[in-house]
């Protein structure tokens, strides 16, 4: 069964993009060694990539080539996309989205970008774990790590630590009953 993980960085005062849903922010921070952390390792571990429309929109706008031709990448939306900037698939029902998910083998799934499709997939039990990597930045504003929704959960701790430039690595494993 494939895990469904979360790695995802956010300022210290919780926000993902700024006040103009850009990343410049942590963009000056690409040099930094986060070891055996790095991206590129862990991306070596993923066969499916999902990510939301607004995230497929985001990518799409960027000059750079296609980085997920190595993996299955599914963009949950309701609209069609007209020439999709790489080779991916649609879904408009998470439900069914996860339950396919879920019988999966051959990798782990990644919830790629913002933190509205991750809240959707912890809302449903559907998020097994998560690595948030605190970025030593106060944006004063933007768009934040995860939605207000009212949801609650209590995640375990697997792993903390202290990485290049001030940044830190939390990593938790997400309870799969729902909090009431």
């Amino acid at each position: 069964m494939a895990k469904i993980v979360g790695y995802i960085a956010a300022s210290l005062d919780g926000f993902i993009a700024d006040e103009s849903d850009k990343l410049d922010w942590l963009f000056k921070y690409d040099g930094m060694d986060l070891g055996e952390h790095d991206y590129r390792i862990f991306v070596k571990n993923i066969r499916t990539i999902v990510m939301g429309r607004g995230t497929y929109d985001f990518i799409a706008k960027d000059p750079a080539p296609w980085a997920y031709g190595e993996q299955r990448v599914i963009v949950v939306t309701s609209r069609p996309i007209e020439n999709p900037k790489g080779t991916l698939e649609t879904r408009d029902n998470l439900e069914d989205l996860i339950a396919e998910l879920r019988v999966l083998d051959d990798g782990d799934v990644w919830m790629l970008g913002g933190g509205m499709l991750q809240m959707a997939f912890m809302e449903r039990g559907a998020l097994d774990e998560i690595e948030i990597y605190i970025i030593p930045e106060l944006l004063g504003g933007g768009r934040p790590l995860f939605p207000s929704t009212g949801f609650k959960s209590s995640p375990q701790l697997i792993n903390s630590k202290t990485l290049d430039k001030g940044c830190v690595r939390l990593h938790y494993r997400l309870s799969h009953h729902l909090a009431s």
